[in-house]
């Protein structure tokens, strides 16, 4: 009789143990658990959706087109019984759809030119860290290369060449700033390249390109999803400054660092146009730096 108990509570033990091991979280599940209670960065996460939706989806649904003149509006403060909630430009136009408009390609520049140079990042470092040696050092050197040209020389030559549209806009972002992002994953790999699953694929005769990409590029995702989001704000902020120098997106499309330059031009009698722009501009860059703080945090290993 007191074998059977005794038996049973071990299987009771076992039990307990398999299903502590089965509820068990992984990786993945444990840093969304801990970004999910970082407030600020939920805050900022929220607040960034909303920016992001409000862009896209609400000039459709305001009554003013963003490029229509409205000739007895010229340079109109806030005035809500015309419609214009955010006053009027020097051009008379709506400037609520204009900054809309400009969080639009704004935004877009900046997602599509950092998915850009982390594509074109994380191929080059992770196959310049994993062969090593003389391929490296080439690669590296190319690298450096290009990291003394002048950005804003870079882009003055391409618009020389190729004249100026967004589409050049992704382009000259992306093929500056994957440098930095190659540098990184090229560290990340070699620390990690002579690991035993590593050494085990090579083993069994896994190819080289299949190693890159599926074994060593996928532990240092929580890497490249951080310097994504901090990349972001960055092609945003140099996006509004080349626009602020008048080699941005042209008329009549717009973007944040376009209406800048406009606003701040006569900031002192119509502070609105300078106000509004710069004020979304502000709180979506310290979102996208406030939520790639939390995702540091939360895909820290040592926590």
């Amino acid at each position: 009789m007191t074998q059977s108990i005794d038996i049973k509570d071990d299987q009771t033990a076992n039990n307990s143990t398999n299903d502590n091991f089965v509820t068990g979280n992984s990786l993945w599940k444990d840093a969304v658990i801990r970004f999910y209670k970082n407030r600020l960065a939920m805050t900022c996460l929220i607040i960034l959706g909303i920016i992001t939706v409000a862009c896209f989806i609400g000039p459709y649904f305001l009554e003013h087109p963003f490029d229509e003149v409205y000739w007895d509006y010229i340079q109109v403060p806030p005035n809500f019984e015309a419609g214009f909630y955010f006053g009027t430009d020097t051009n008379g136009r709506d400037l609520l759809v204009r900054v809309l408009h400009g969080g639009q390609i704004s935004i877009l520049i900046g997602v599509l030119a950092a998915f850009v140079a982390i594509l074109i990042g994380v191929s080059y470092g992770a196959t310049a860290g994993y062969f090593g040696g003389r391929v490296d050092m080439l690669m590296m050197r190319f690298v450096d290369i290009l990291y003394a040209i002048p950005f804003i020389f870079f882009v003055i030559l391409l618009m020389v060449f190729f004249g100026r549209n967004i589409y050049l806009m992704f382009i000259a972002l992306g093929a500056v700033e994957w440098l930095t992002m190659a540098r990184i994953v090229r560290g990340q790999t070699i620390s990690i390249k002579n690991k035993e699953f590593v050494l085990a694929a090579k083993a069994i005769g896994v190819r080289d390109g299949k190693i890159i990409f599926k074994h060593i590029v996928p532990n240092i995702w929580g890497l490249i999803i951080i310097y994504a989001t901090l990349l972001i704000p960055s092609v945003i902020m140099t996006e509004s400054f080349l626009s602020y120098l008048g080699l941005g997106v042209q008329e009549p499309n717009t973007s944040w660092g376009a209406l800048i330059s406009e606003g701040a031009n006569i900031m002192e009698t119509s502070p609105w146009i300078l106000i509004f722009p710069a004020s979304f501009l502000a709180v979506t860059l310290f979102c996208f730096n406030f939520i790639g703080d939390g995702l540091r945090d939360a895909l820290d290993p040592k926590q």
